[in-house]
């Protein structure tokens, strides 16, 4: 054999090895698009290519449940790591859908608190669905909770709420008198009585965030409730609209791993270091969202002007709820959206 042969046959087993690698260090990373996944891509996943070298493939589903159930059905998923609302990946775990996390490997996951991560999953990214308003209609008097938002008289004007039982159960105890600290396990027959007392004031059930802030600018009501990301949005466009974090509902969604995941070891160091302190740090910015690990606002990199605008800054955090996905999950929580169906359409 000639020494330009050893040379290529070194350099063959050397490339072969190198895809090997390559292969092992590469995950399929899945989110909700849009202006959002644009945005985690800066914040997040190129910030841990770049720490990790682990190659991150995407792919995006508004609604990841039903392919969750796809894929894991065939025994051979596509997908790794699933950033979704923490009760898919709950009751995907119950179900045999979602692996258990390594915490053991993931230091910077364990460190957080326990109420932000279970065995499934761990807070990504938090939001909060907020009440918003109208200032050409209010002023600067314009409701600070949820009772004002009840208070057709003190505060006339057209309203707006989720067609959704989540948040909007809790605000309807809030405006009842109902503790932030109370809220769960919640009272769900009170949380309906009290909703039928706005119900008829309600112009709007709004099914999508883009459309609550829309009828937010274009003045078609005059309060809503409203994600604070999309509040912010049009305030930024110079919209006269104004909202409030006091009795918000703070919601975050979760990362978790997709059972028999393709790259299972690498998926588990993925959340590791997109989870890390310094890498949470970059969301704020460039979207209106909150770090899902709350050591990031001690790192230094997320200015105080900025951590006020967050919905999960500690001051803010402080005058919220935060949702309860694990009673959302349940079989109370579940009766509930069953339930929220038949409440809108009589």
């Amino acid at each position: 054999m000639t020494s330009k042969l050893k040379f290529t046959a070194a350099t063959s087993l050397t490339l072969c090895l190198g895809v090997g690698w390559l292969h092992a260090a590469e995950i399929t990373f899945v989110s909700q698009g849009g202006a959002y996944q644009e945005a985690q891509t800066k914040a997040i996943l190129d910030p841990v290519t770049e720490k990790t070298g682990i190659v991150v493939k995407q792919d995006s589903s508004p609604d990841a449940w039903p392919v969750i159930r796809t894929q894991t059905a065939t025994g051979k998923p596509i997908w790794d790591v699933i950033d979704t609302p923490t009760k898919d990946c709950m009751r995907g775990g119950e179900q045999g859908m979602i692996e258990k996390l390594d915490l053991a490997a993931m230091p910077s996951v364990a460190a957080m608190p326990a109420e932000l991560r279970n065995d499934y999953s761990v807070a990504y990214e938090f939001y909060s669905s907020v009440l918003a308003y109208n200032k050409d209609a209010y002023g600067e008097n314009g409701p600070q909770s949820w009772a004002d938002f009840w208070d057709v008289e003190k505060f006339p004007g057209t309203r707006a709420l989720r067609n959704h039982p989540l948040a909007t159960l809790e605000a309807a105890l809030m405006a009842d008198g109902v503790a932030p600290a109370d809220i769960y396990p919640m009272d769900v027959d009170r949380a309906f009585k009290k909703l039928e007392e706005i119900k008829p004031h309600i112009s709007v059930w709004w099914t999508s965030g883009a459309q609550s802030a829309q009828l937010l600018a274009d003045g078609e009501a005059d309060m809503v409730m409203a994600w604070n990301g999309r509040v912010s949005a049009v305030m930024a466009e110079g919209a006269p609209v104004d909202f409030t974090y006091n009795q918000g509902i703070l919601q975050y969604t979760s990362l978790c791993v997709l059972k028999g995941a393709p790259n299972l070891e690498t998926a588990m160091k993925f959340i590791e270091a997109a989870m890390s302190p310094e890498i949470q740090a970059n969301f704020p910015e460039y979207i209106d969202y909150g770090p899902g690990n709350p050591a990031a606002y001690e790192t230094g990199k997320i200015s105080a002007e900025r951590a006020a605008q967050m919905p999960n800054s500690p001051e803010n955090a402080a005058k919220q709820v935060l949702n309860s996905a694990a009673w959302w999950s349940s079989p109370e929580g579940e009766a509930a959206q069953e339930r929220w169906a038949a409440f809108v359409q009589q």
